[in-house]
């Protein structure tokens, strides 16, 4: 239990997909523009996470035993069709939402952390539910990081920003500041 905890803080703070390991920055500066927005496409990805970890673990423990060479194809293509049924029911259920989310939805297809939770879970070793709750805890980690940005990015309009620095530089800024501001947890379990 406790390794789970470990396995679940871990993915969420202190190896941040996005602001520990520098990954899926696209939709990270693309998307938080709202809130809103990036709750539901921190959902969408923490979703495609969790079907990738459950074929990942299926993949490793009765397809790619025989066929190793395969992985990386493999693992593409379960990507890319989590993403194809995600983007099917968004535009089903709710019309408005997959408007606003736009071309991000169908990037994260190429989003690397999508493909890095595959990766990492296989490298590491993860059983199924180590697996699960690793995707679990990089899905929430994303969303907190789309959350926190857009917030900021929403707060920022309300404020005098220099001219030199608005758009993309104050961006920048903002999570580089954030991203050090993560690495304060990695102090959280000293004996791991």
């Amino acid at each position: 239990m406790e390794n789970l905890v470990w396995i679940f803080v871990s993915a969420l703070l202190i190896n941040n997909f996005v602001l520990a390991y520098f990954l899926g920055l696209c939709s990270f500066f693309g998307v938080t523009t709202k809130i809103d927005t990036a709750i539901r496409l921190g959902a969408a990805n923490t979703f495609v996470m969790i079907i990738t970890a459950l074929s990942v673990y299926a993949l490793n423990k009765w397809v790619l035993v025989y066929a190793p060479y395969l992985q990386m194809i493999c693992f593409i293509v379960v990507i890319a069709s989590a993403v194809q049924f995600v983007e099917m029911v968004i535009k089903k259920l709710s019309p408005a939402l997959f408007k606003a989310l736009g071309i991000y939805l169908p990037l994260i297809t190429t989003n690397c952390a999508i493909l890095a939770i595959a990766l990492f879970a296989t490298n590491k070793g993860y059983g199924l539910v180590e697996g699960l709750v690793y995707a679990i805890g990089a899905g929430l980690g994303i969303t907190l990081a789309y959350v926190l940005l857009a917030g900021i990015r929403e707060e920022s309009r309300l404020t005098y920003i220099p001219k030199l620095i608005q758009g993309t530089a104050i961006n920048m800024i903002i999570a580089g500041i954030l991203s050090m501001a993560f690495m304060g947890f990695a102090g959280l379990f000293s004996s791991h």
